[in-house]
């Protein structure tokens, strides 16, 4: 058994989302359910197959988040892993929810901008993940000034009222 940490290669302010899914088809759902939650969203995808030809299976709207999708994917290689980067402008938070709902998805190991490691195993049967490391280490607590600075920054895109 061999350990090892694969960075996700993308720009700052590109968000992603990693999971586990359990069957080949899960690509096509996948699509089906980021298009339907957001319409013009631009997004690709990328699932590790864990049997038969164990080709990596994609799928998009946007060539650059496909190309990173397919790359990202070749580079961790465990099994039935799928990854979607989406577009600038688009978040995790908007498609969540339709991505967990996708029934051949079995878990979401993150959803993030931040850089993040993988941490892999590998066995002589294959690699699988056994985590990740979603951006750096935390600093301590938040005083009242971050209090203050949270709760305006979720008013001023949004997602808190008044």
């Amino acid at each position: 058994m061999e350990l090892s940490i694969v960075a996700i290669e993308k720009p700052a302010p590109i968000n992603f989302i990693l999971g586990q899914s359990h069957f080949i088809k899960t690509v096509e759902d996948l699509h089906e359910a980021l298009v339907t939650a957001v319409p013009g969203i631009k997004f690709g995808l990328a699932f590790c197959e864990a049997s038969g030809e164990c080709l990596v299976r994609w799928s998009g709207t946007d060539a650059a988040m496909i190309e990173l999708a397919q790359k990202n994917a070749l580079t961790l290689a465990a099994g039935h892993t799928f990854i979607i980067f989406l577009g600038e402008g688009f978040y995790p938070i908007n498609v969540l929810n339709a991505v967990k709902q996708v029934p051949e998805v079995a878990r979401v190991f993150c959803a993030t901008a931040n850089p993040t490691q993988v941490i892999i195993v590998e066995t002589e049967q294959g690699r699988g993940v056994i985590g990740v490391i979603d951006g750096f280490k935390s600093k301590g607590l938040e005083d009242d000034a971050g209090i203050a600075w949270r709760k305006d920054l979720l008013r001023k895109f949004g997602y808190k009222l008044g």
